[in-house]
């Protein structure tokens, strides 16, 4: 069975089936902050979210980013590098793109399994 959880009209923010965990996009709350600090504050949203679906960033199985400027994929980076599970890092993409609004930074979405 399908399972959506903090759902309005338009989106889920996560959903799973079976074992299978997905979030949505996340963005920073407080997009004044720079890089590092928008890239901390959706890391702390995916924790949360993963927490709600039994789950934590040790079972991530891929990640999908999305930088404003690739030119700031080194402070994404540190931040997603303290964060990660070394021992269990995921798949992941990272593209440059225009996010919904100039002043998103970052964009990140996960998949994890539920153990």
């Amino acid at each position: 069975m399908i399972q959506r959880q903090h759902s309005n009209q338009r989106m889920s923010q996560l959903v799973s089936f079976a074992n299978l965990i997905w979030t949505a996009g996340q963005v920073a709350k407080d997009p004044s902050e720079g890089m590092a600090g928008q890239t901390r504050q959706i890391l702390a949203q995916i924790d949360a979210l993963l927490a709600d679906a039994g789950t934590d960033k040790s079972n991530l199985i891929s990640a999908n980013i999305w930088l404003s400027d690739i030119r700031q994929f080194a402070q994404m980076n540190e931040v997603w590098d303290a964060w990660v599970d070394s021992e269990n890092p995921p798949v992941r993409a990272c593209v440059e793109s225009r996010l919904a609004r100039p002043e998103l930074l970052v964009e990140i979405q996960v998949v994890a399994v539920k153990p």
